[in-house]
């Protein structure tokens, strides 16, 4: 039988990367899909392709910064598919910046996709799936939510933030009682277009990739689905008994 057979998700930044991965591997065994993102045309194909598939998903648009939109998406999800059993917040932005030089807007713009999407949208979530009575949350934070790196400021501190968020989260729901589990995933560097164009925009993306890869002990860079099978099991009822957990799919990278 397929993993999450009759489940109900949304996937948000799911028009590409790690978030498409997702969506397509949650559709592929058994979930219905609402694939969320401010990339609408790209959205709109990958929804189309589960669809050509014969999954049942749909496309919102979404910017996951915005509270109205968060409970619209909800709401919306809810009035199609009857419940929402699965949430992974995967969108997300990153840029270079180091403490002293990153500016406060960019501080705030960063935080309010990284942090502030994550946390709307369980607290939106949450009274849908105690409803349903009970759900899986992933948000993705990312090792920068474990390690810091000196020219990713607001980004440790968004991703860092969120791997916190999610244990106070996940105690919540498990003490009272929701039957709702919350766990965070955190990719090491993986081959999305996010990273890709951190390559390009250092002037040699050849040898930066080699750099970053070295960082690696396996010797290579992630792909965005080695990410969505670690988000597959915990949406899962195979992770009943994990909650407030840290998942590490990082080559190794935070082991050295």
């Amino acid at each position: 039988m397929p993993r999450v057979a009759g489940k109900v998700a949304i996937v948000t930044g799911a028009a590409m990367g790690i978030g498409k991965a997702c969506a397509e591997l949650l559709a592929a065994e058994g979930a219905a899909v609402a694939i969320t993102d401010r990339e609408t045309a790209a959205g709109k194909e990958v929804n189309a392709s589960l669809l050509a598939l014969g999954r049942r998903s749909m496309f919102v648009e979404h910017d996951v910064s915005q509270e109205d939109e968060w409970k619209s998406v909800v709401e919306a999800v809810a009035k199609e598919f009857g419940k929402i059993d699965i949430l992974v917040n995967n969108a997300g932005v990153g840029w270079f910046g180091d403490v002293e030089h990153t500016s406060f807007d960019d501080w705030h713009g960063l935080l309010r996709v990284n942090l502030d999407g994550v946390f709307l949208g369980m607290k939106y979530v949450i009274p849908f799936m105690r409803a349903a009575g009970g759900g899986s949350i992933i948000n993705v934070s990312s090792i920068e939510g474990l390690i810091g790196d000196p020219q990713l400021a607001a980004y440790n501190a968004s991703k860092g933030a969120v791997t916190l968020l999610s244990k106070s989260a996940a105690l919540y729901c498990a003490k009272e009682r929701t039957n709702i589990r919350v766990n965070s995933v955190h990719p090491g560097y993986v081959m999305t277009p996010m990273v890709e164009h951190a390559f390009a925009s250092s002037g040699n993306p050849d040898a930066m990739r080699q750099a970053i890869e070295v960082l690696h002990p396996v010797g290579h860079l992630g792909q965005p689905m080695d990410i969505a099978y670690g988000v597959l099991y915990l949406a899962s009822d195979e992770s009943t008994f994990t909650t407030g957990s840290e998942l590490v799919i990082d080559g190794g990278y935070t082991a050295q």
